[in-house]
This record gives structure tokens, C-alpha cells and sequence, in this order.
């Protein structure tokens, strides 16, 4: 018996899951070997014991509009902007503030969209969002989000790492951490992009960080093959690839019990994960088999790259056990410094290419079974000024980023439907009611997958790290 083996014998259990990241590398080879290569990554039983809650979801669609959309002209209605459109903003809001762009005295800036309340709740949207409004009583709208970053790369980081640097587990990762995958041929954890280009904090806001790297996203194309890389090479038959997998694993498995690495037992998970993909990923990205009824609702193009496409995909993912499937929809910074990149003409543009499909997909869950315990949450990386950036002398409509105050929306999965949720001020500059910071949000979505933020923490370089880091509260108001 190796050294290294015999110390490991001598650990104590509670000493053993103390050491996380081990228990898991340890616990996802024993599940590869047990089940002969066709396990998936658990948890230890003893680190769900500690979560107690009981979980009102199971499954997590996070629909994530880069480049931060407009609240004000799409769900925080403000009369006062439109009595006032046009003057100097007054100067107690300008002390000390840092605007990304916008110089000067900048003008309030009334939204140029009609707001109405809908359904029995009265939820106020804009009518940029005509198919989402007849979803009203499904809403719980949150006007009251706040973050501390206002440039897109760190805000994007932060929402979804829970910390501005690069090198933090993202949120999708610690939840596959905590709660493992409900399907052996699927990642727990998928990726859908769309837009014109990718997120500005890139694969960071979807990434493992410190975590075992099988807990990363998974990149899902929607066009062409569906995942890089992971069709055999011209000439490899499947069983080939099998026997080579198979000596692989036996090799890693011989080095694992050597050196104690999780990261070989990841390596192993890979292998495996990506052998099992190439028949349920294919089947997975193939709408074409779904209903014309369904197409037609979401507005979906086969063989395409959309946000339609990607939201069908969202559905079947999930269906399929999928835990966490975030959409990344780029697009929405429109600072009204060019044509075509203003409010007037880009916002009614952007809200065409998610308002249908979004619709579709709230529709689709719920006669499905599925939002009662699946969450949709929706929303950007900060909000957008109550000005008129005017950039260069610019007479276009546009917005400066705003950290201090932004709306998200959720629906499903324990969260209270119909309601909107805080306040900002009569100009929509400041949080007035009910302050919701990222790690807020972050707690709750995790209280109601079943997990307590305080204890969902890994050991790193002498620390325990959570996803809320040392902040966060739930937000108890916006549950059902």
C-alpha cells in the first residue's frame, strides 16, 4: 500500500469532507468505476445533510440579456421622467457621481414607449413586451436590484460569480456542485449563446473557477455540430473510441489512487460525459421533430442560431434534467451614440427577438408541468440612467450604464407570481424600497433550490468560498 494510500485510510470522515474538493474527485471515480464509466458527479450524501431546506425547485432557466437592457423602458414606469423630459437632472443626483460616458449636466430622458398594468396583478410593462404582459401574473418583478460595477466585463463577472474578478466558480457551477446532475448524458450545467457577439465578461461568467472543472458550462450550439469537438474524428469508429476511453480511464484510474488528484477523476468524468453526448446531444439540438404549433409559437428556425432556437433548447434541456441552462442574449447596450443603436430603434428591435420566445417558453413549461418547479429568471448586468448620455453632441435617444438601481424578473420555482417587488425614486436614479443586492438574488435562487448560501462552500488556498461570499440575505417578500 502506498504511502499516500495509508494516509488516506487514517483520515477521519469529518476530516474527509472537510477537504471538498477531494471528497468530490474522490466520489465522482468511484462513481465512474462502480457504474463502469457511466456514472455522474454526486455530491457526498453527508454534504446534502447539511441542506435541510426543503427545495421548491429542482431546475434553472437563467435568460441573461448582455449588455444591460433599459428598465425604464421596459418594466420601471416613471410619469415624473415625462413631466420633466428634457431638464437639467437635478444636481443632488450629479454629486460625486461617475457616470461611464455620459459628461456634463446630462437631461432627463423620458422613456419614448406606452406603459400599462396587466392581468389581475396589475403588473406594469411596457409595450415594447406585448407577448411577455400576458404572462403578468406569472411575474415576480424586481425593480429594485442594485449591483456595485458599471462597466459590462465586471458586472457580467459579478452577476454571475459573485465577485468582479475573474476566477470565481459561477453561479450554474456551485449549483451542480451542490445539488450534482439529474441525467448521465447530459452536463448538469449547459450554455446556449446568441446575439451578435459573445458576453463581454466571456467564458468566466460560465466557468468552474477553483471548483473541479467538470462543474463548468458546456457551450450548446444550435447550428452546426452541437457541442466543439466532441464527434469522433474522421476514420474513428465508435468502438474504437470506446477501447481508447476505456485504457484511458484505466490509466487515470491508476494515477488517481497514486496521487489523490480530483482533477483526474474530472478528466475521467470528461471522457465519459463527452462519449455519452454524442448520441443524447444530437438528438437533444434536433427541433426539427417538434410540433408546427410549437414552432410557430416560439418562432423558431431549425438549423438556426437564434434566441428562439435556443429557448426551445432551454425546454428540452430541462425536460431532460438539465439543472442549470443559462441563455446569454447579446446586445442591449444602447448608449444612442450612433444610428440604430439608440432606444427608439433598437429597444422595439432587441424586445422582438426575445418577446415571443420568452412567451413561448413560460407557456410551454406551464402546460408541461414543469414552472412550478423550474425557475426563469431574467435580467441584465446593471440598469440604465434616467438621462440622455448625449455622447458627442448626440440628438439620439440612449442610455449610460447605472449600477444604483435595475429590475430583473423571475417566474416559477417557489418564487411568488404577480408581484413587483421594491422601488426606485420618482426618476428611477436610486433604490428607494427594498434594496436587492446580487448576492440577495443569489441566496434566494439557492434557498429555493433547496440550499443554504452559508454552507454551500469550498475550501481554496486556506478559505472557505461561497458564492455569496460573506454577504447575502434571502429575500423572504418574493417567495410563494
Amino acid at each position: 500500500m502506498s504511502q499516500s494510500t495509508t494516509r488516506l485510510h487514517t483520515l477521519t470522515r469529518r476530516h474527509f469532507f472537510q477537504q471538498t474538493g477531494f471528497g468530490i474527485g474522490a466520489l465522482a471515480l468511484s462513481s465512474l468505476l462502480n457504474e463502469q464509466g457511466m456514472g455522474a458527479v454526486i455530491p457526498p450524501s453527508a454534504f446534502r445533510a447539511a441542506h435541510t431546506l426543503l427545495p421548491k425547485a429542482k431546475r434553472i432557466i437563467y435568460l441573461f440579456m448582455a449588455g444591460a437592457p433599459s428598465q425604464l423602458d421596459m418594466f420601471d414606469y416613471k410619469p415624473a421622467l415625462i413631466k420633466h423630459d428634457g431638464e437639467d437632472c437635478p444636481a443632488e443626483y450629479l454629486k460625486g457621481e461617475r457616470f461611464a460616458f455620459t459628461k456634463g449636466v446630462p437631461k432627463l430622458q423620458a422613456t419614448p414607449f406606452k406603459f400599462a398594468p396587466h392581468g389581475q396583478s396589475g403588473n406594469v410593462l411596457s409595450d415594447v413586451l406585448p407577448h411577455l404582459s400576458k404572462h403578468a401574473d406569472d411575474l415576480t418583478i424586481i425593480r429594485s436590484m442594485k449591483t456595485t460595477q458599471f462597466n459590462h466585463a465586471p458586472a457580467q463577472i459579478f452577476m454571475n460569480t459573485g465577485h468582479q474578478i475573474a476566477g470565481r466558480p459561477s453561479f450554474g457551477a456551485w449549483m451542480t456542485y451542490g445539488l450534482g446532475s439529474e441525467n448521465k448524458d447530459l452536463p448538469g450545467f449547459v450554455v446556449l449563446i446568441s446575439g451578435a457577439a459573445n458576453p463581454d465578461g466571456g467564458k468566466t461568467c460560465w466557468g468552474s473557477g477553483f471548483l473541479p472543472t467538470v462543474h463548468q458550462g458546456v457551450e450548446f450550439r444550435s447550428k452546426g455540430d452541437p457541442v466543439l469537438y466532441v464527434s469522433n474524428p474522421e476514420g474513428i469508429s465508435s468502438e474504437v473510441r470506446r477501447n481508447s476511453l476505456d485504457a484511458l480511464k484505466d490509466l487515470n484510474a491508476m494515477k488517481q489512487a497514486e496521487v489523490n488528484d480530483p482533477e483526474i477523476a474530472t478528466r475521467i468524468a470528461a471522457y465519459e460525459m463527452a462519449y455519452r453526448m454524442q448520441t443524447s446531444v444530437p438528438e437533444l439540438n434536433d427541433i426539427s421533430k417538434e410540433p408546427a404549433s410549437v414552432h410557430e409559437a416560439y418562432g423558431t428556425q431549425p438549423g438556426q442560431t437564434s434566441f428562439a432556437n435556443n429557448c426551445l433548447l432551454a425546454r428540452r434541456l430541462v425536460e431532460r434534467g438539465t439543472r442549470f441552462v443559462q441563455l446569454y442574449h447579446w446586445g442591449w447596450d444602447m448608449h444612442g451614440n450612433g444610428v440604430g443603436n439608440d432606444i427608439v430603434a433598437k429597444m422595439p428591435r432587441m424586445c422582438r427577438e426575445i418577446d415571443r420566445p420568452i412567451s413561448a417558453l413560460l407557456t410551454d413549461l406551464k402546460q408541461r408541468g414543469l414552472l412550478e418547479d423550474t425557475i426563469v429568471l431574467w435580467g441584465g448586468e446593471f440598469g440604465r440612467t434616467p438621462v440622455n448620455e448625449a455622447r458627442g453632441g448626440s440628438k439620439l435617444i440612449g442610455r449610460d450604464h447605472h449600477p444604483r438601481a435595475f429590475t430583473m424578473w423571475a417566474a416559477g420555482g417557489g418564487f411568488k407570481p404577480g408581484i413587483t417587488h421594491g422601488a426606485t425614486d420618482e426618476l428611477g436614479y436610486n433604490v428607494v424600497e427594498d434594496v436587492v443586492e446580487v448576492h440577495d438574488l443569489h441566496a434566494t435562487v439557492l434557498h429555493l433550490m433547496g440550499l443554504d448560501h452559508t454552507k454551500l462552500t469550498y475550501r481554496f488556498q486556506g478559505r472557505d468560498f461561497r458564492l455569496t461570499d460573506v454577504h447575502g440575505n434571502v429575500v423572504k417578500k418574493i417567495l410563494a
